[in-house]
């Protein structure tokens, strides 16, 4: 009787995750470099949370998957995206932080550590915040 309405789980993944990518690529097909890392920022936090809440429920797989999402984002987007030469001592320090948000993710990882990954939460926030505060600055000026 309710064959036809429901979804199995794996399916409603699928459906979720094409969801997901629909709006991810929507986001980005416009937007300025300064947006870019703010999706980032974001797409790190998403990926932290999701991997404490299968930490929590002990879903190994799926808390090695959104860790390994999360330490992508921190090496491939973040830390790739430094201008190390221009950029100062700015860049230096955030560099230094990446690889050690880095290595605390792979230690979370390794040993279901929710401490480390909460560690990587709180020390990421503040880059977050001013990084979304100077938004709307960066947009004047592009004006």
């Amino acid at each position: 009787m309710f064959a036809a309405t429901f979804s199995p789980p794996r399916a409603m993944h699928s459906l979720a995750n094409a969801y997901q990518q629909i709006g991810l690529e929507t986001a980005t097909a416009n937007a300025t470099p300064h947006k870019l890392i703010e999706l980032l920022f974001d797409g790190f936090s998403g990926a932290v949370a999701r991997a404490r809440g299968a930490l929590l429920a002990r879903q190994v797989e799926a808390k090695g998957r959104a860790i390994g999402h999360a330490a992508r984002i921190v090496e491939e987007g973040l830390k790739a995206g430094l201008n190390l030469k221009d950029g100062g001592r700015i860049a230096a320090d955030l560099n230094e932080l990446y690889a050690y948000i880095g290595a605390r993710l792979t230690y979370a990882n390794l040993h279901n550590d929710i401490d480390a990954l909460d560690e990587c939460a709180r020390l990421m926030e503040p880059v977050r915040s001013a990084w979304a505060e100077i938004g709307p600055r960066v947009a004047a000026r592009a004006q």
